[in-house]
């Protein structure tokens, strides 16, 4: 039978905001340094920023990065990253079990993240700090001058002040795993209190209080709702965290990952609802899903935190450098497609991380960059995905999973802009077939631009990767799909390659009387 797939231009859901294609740097591992800082290294500049990486970072099109944590952020004094690099004190890191040199601090991240063209979601540290430490970093980042904080700012080298926006309340408060764990009620009422005395000092920030570490957590659900009657009128945004991984070789349930992050963030945006309306508040309070991706978590448990702990400490030790397959590209393709189906309730995200960690973009110290599989979805979906994005009808084969029963053989999302531009992500689940899918969009003429797929590279496997040296993985053309037209818009016939994520782009047709 295949897939049918029903749209019109003017049933959307909501429009794409930019941050949904946010990442995140956390001073974890070798994310920072040899990752995007490499003082020394033959494409860096005189900060020491990694030339080959931020030319990656560019072409991958992120829009925010979330910064300097994570579960690192909960221990970490601001302070110790300013001023004088020389003068700067060495910290142990308890979350990653490190070395922290704190060569690379905040004017260093700010000066980065200007360079590669990207908005600053900064975290405070809410586990051994809280309130004043909050209210500092601040200040000392965003008023202009004649305080104490702001003239600190402006001797160590910023003048202007840095203008971060967005600013988390914490990370992760609810995991037994996090420096300075707190109960809901805790959490909740520090962040309130954090966040009113952070208003007086900028009313222009946005915050994000911090929602459940995962769907599993036991608390998930009685956390949010917590948090939220403390902090409901107070902050702007929830985060939401969720990694997904193949179990046992389940890799009809890895592949509909997408199915469950649809009802996580459909679960917690019901909950949003039902404390904003018991509290009488009427305004929006967006998710944030401000750590996702794909990340097998077995290594890590299992051996990867041993070998850490046993390795003493050391300064940016390799940990979840994770090789990413196929099969991984396509469930992360099929997760963003997840975001854009939930555009009216996902305000921002972050794909966790962004060099070295769990990350799209590898390096070798002195070595050359290199674009994991998981690099293409993100970076097509990046630059494609503009305008409002369509509520889509899927009706036809469907697939057996074991944990979230079943689901459509193909996952699918669309957006469409005022230009009259059109893009259409397809994730094919079938891991043996091939998949026909006839997409009709009413309401607009439209011709087929470009079509890309993500799919196993002849000869073979799903667990291809990509290494310093060679990418076989990558964007391909995927030949025979066609546009035809009736009297109520167009028509795309397509044909899925077996396990495979493809993009079709296309653009309005200009119409010409004869």
């Amino acid at each position: 039978m295949g897939i049918e797939i029903e749209a019109d231009v003017s049933d959307v859901i909501g429009p794409v905001p930019r941050r949904l294609f946010g990442t995140f740097v956390e001073h974890m591992g070798r994310s920072v340094h040899t990752g995007i800082f490499e003082p020394g290294h033959s494409t860096s500049d005189g900060r020491g920023f990694r030339g080959d990486v931020l030319g990656l970072i560019r072409e991958l099109g992120p829009s925010v990065v979330r910064y300097p944590g994570g579960n690192f952020v909960s221990a970490y004094r601001w302070e110790d990253g300013v001023g004088p690099v020389d003068s700067r004190p060495v910290r142990l890191d308890p979350a990653w079990h490190s070395i922290e040199s704190n060569r690379f601090g905040l004017h260093e991240f700010a000066a980065w993240a200007e360079a590669a063209e990207v908005e600053v979601m900064y975290a405070v540290n809410l586990g051994t700090r809280g309130i004043q430490e909050a209210a500092d970093v601040l200040e000392y980042c965003n008023h202009p001058g004649g305080t104490e904080l702001s003239e600190r700012r402006r001797a160590n080298g910023a003048d202007r002040p840095f203008g971060f926006r967005l600013w988390c309340l914490g990370n992760e408060m609810d995991g037994p795993w996090q420096v300075g764990h707190k109960t809901a009620d805790e959490y909740g009422r520090l962040a309130a209190e954090t966040a009113r005395l952070m208003r007086m000092v900028d009313p222009g920030v946005e915050l994000v209080a911090a929602g459940s570490s995962n769907r599993e957590m036991p608390t998930f659900g009685e956390w949010e709702r917590t948090v939220l009657e403390h902090t409901a009128g107070l902050v702007d945004h929830l985060s939401l965290h969720a990694y997904y991984q193949e179990h046992e070789g389940d890799v009809a349930s890895y592949l509909a990952s997408a199915a469950a992050l649809d009802d996580y963030i459909r679960t917690t945006g019901g909950i949003i609802d039902d404390v904003l309306a018991k509290a009488g508040l009427d305004k929006k309070i967006g998710i944030s899903v401000d750590e996702w991706n794909v990340w097998d978590q077995r290594r890590w448990n299992d051996v990867e935190q041993r070998e850490l702990i046993d390795g003493g400490w050391r300064e940016h030790p390799r940990i979840i450098e994770d090789d990413y397959t196929v099969t991984d590209a396509v469930v992360v393709g099929s997760l963003l497609g997840s975001l854009l189906r939930n555009v009216d309730r996902v305000t921002m995200a972050n794909q966790a991380q962004l060099v070295n960690v769990i990350a799209p973009i590898r390096t070798e110290p002195g070595g050359r960059a290199w674009r994991q599989s998981t690099f293409h979805p993100f970076s097509l979906t990046s630059a494609l995905a503009a305008g409002n994005s369509l509520r889509l009808t899927v009706t036809g084969d469907t697939v057996h999973t074991g944990l979230h029963g079943r689901v459509d053989v193909v996952d699918a999302a669309a957006t469409f802009d005022e230009d009259g531009r059109c893009a259409v992500f397809l994730t094919n689940r079938a891991t043996e077939s091939a998949t026909g899918v006839r997409l009709r969009i009413r309401g607009a003429r439209l011709a087929l631009a470009d079509t890309w797929t993500v799919a196993v590279p002849d000869g073979h496997d799903r667990h291809r990767t990509n290494s310093a040296d060679a990418e076989p993985v990558r964007p391909v053309p995927l030949p025979g799909a066609t546009a035809a037209h009736d009297p109520e818009g167009t028509i795309i016939t397509v044909t899925l390659p077996p396990l495979s994520w493809t993009a079709l782009r296309l653009t309005a047709e200009v119409v010409r009387d004869a």
